[in-house]
């Protein structure tokens, strides 16, 4: 399976390992209004955004008929996990989580 995911400066980082997603998420220290968000896209379309105070953004941008959906003060633990989930492919674990769309 193939994921990448985005720096908070919008630089892209191939199949970063746990550790590299780590460094990614401390990131959101520099955030500001036009640099907002870390996020992790899998090949399937399927992306994670995380941006800074905890709001977890889950959402195909591909597909149209899928609603994004939110969730806030994900803790950074959580937010490691499910990037692995959405690394590994496991968009069902995810998608069972309660998204408010």
């Amino acid at each position: 399976m193939s994921y990448f995911m985005y720096d908070v400066m919008g630089g892209t980082v191939d199949e970063p390992d746990p550790e590299m997603m780590r460094r990614l998420l401390d990131g959101l220290a520099q955030a500001d209004d036009e640099h907002p968000d870390v996020s992790l896209t899998h090949e399937s379309g399927w992306c994670l955004s995380v941006f800074g105070g905890g709001l977890l953004v889950w959402e195909n941008p591909d597909d149209d008929s899928v609603k994004p959906g939110k969730m806030r003060n994900v803790a950074r633990k959580e937010t490691l996990r499910l990037f692995g989930l959405l690394a590994a492919g496991d968009i069902a674990s995810i998608e069972e989580l309660p998204w408010q769309r």
